[in-house]
């Protein structure tokens, strides 16, 4: 087996950087070959997956956090590459749905099991009319301008990064006109948020769309309506436990197409990584990743 290990040092706060050394090693010991990637930039990882791609690769170990697994989504999708994520950023939401350790040595020892026993599986991935692929949650409204608030923010790190910037966002809360169109149905509203589930993870575990399976071929989405501050300060504390499904501002349905719209003026974020303004189309596609691990 011909692998490369791409390591994004700058994730989780230089978190990646310190690791990669013991973690390398511990995927060396299982492979026949092994490609160290290190990428600053999205452009730079793309050009060295490429190139490992072109050596005749098997597997990707993406080392890094959610936008640093994305990256590696695109890559494996669209070649046939396995793909393995050792969490190392500041969410590291993918890897939580999968049930994977969460730390990174703990997560490598994993890997390099699942490598050594042949464990894989098949999972579904969400995608873009444009071609972008994600794996977890799509989302617009309150809950991408948290998002844009959180790539803002150099302080604090971790889950308290997500809180503040939520406490921040509830003050520009206003509902605003959402076109959701399914091949169920259409649906149209005031909304605050709405999130397309292909996990059900974001936010750095915050469980959205708690039912979501990303082996089903369907999406799962919830929406919450218009609700106002008082409601989202209520509805907010359950998004911890999933039990925000039960407040009655909150809706949920499945699909395997969806489009977002209306005059809204809401960005998508996917995976935790900009996808660009409303309106877009997204479906699911079953099976368009094999995992490891």
């Amino acid at each position: 087996m011909r692998a490369a290990l791409a390591v994004h040092p700058g994730s989780g706060h230089g978190a990646a950087g310190r690791v990669a050394d013991a973690v390398a090693d511990r995927i060396r010991g299982v492979v026949d070959h092994l490609t160290m990637v290190e990428a600053n930039t999205v452009a730079e990882s793309r050009a060295l997956m490429a190139r490992a791609r072109d050596d005749g690769l098997d597997l990707l170990v993406v080392l890094g956090g959610d936008g640093s697994a994305h990256q590696g989504v695109q890559f494996c999708a669209d070649h046939g590459v396995a793909l393995a994520v050792v969490p190392a950023g500041t969410g590291n939401d993918l890897v939580r749905a999968l049930g994977g350790p969460p730390e990174p040595l703990a997560a490598a020892d994993a890997v390099a099991a699942a490598i050594r026993a042949g464990t894989r599986r098949r999972l579904d991935l969400g995608r873009l009319g444009g071609g972008e692929w994600f794996a977890s949650v799509l989302c617009a409204g309150f809950d991408s301008a948290v998002n844009e608030r959180v790539n803002r923010m150099r302080w604090p790190h971790g889950r308290r990064r997500y809180d503040l910037a939520i406490v921040a966002e509830l003050a520009a809360l206003r509902p605003r006109p959402l076109v959701l169109d399914t091949d169920t149905g259409r649906v149209e509203l005031d909304a605050t948020l709405v999130a397309v589930g292909n996990t059900g993870y974001y936010g750095g575990g915050i469980p959205v769309c708690p039912a979501a399976d990303p082996t089903d071929g369907l999406f799962d989405v919830t929406v919450v309506g218009n609700a106002s501050r008082l409601d989202l300060l209520r509805i907010l504390p359950s998004l911890r436990t999933g039990k925000h499904l039960a407040h009655p501002r909150v809706r949920t349905l499945r699909a395997r197409r969806v489009a977002l719209g209306g005059d809204n003026g809401w960005v998508a974020y996917a995976d935790g990584e900009p996808m660009g303004p409303l309106p877009v189309e997204i479906e699911c596609v079953p099976g368009a990743i094999e995992i490891v691990g």
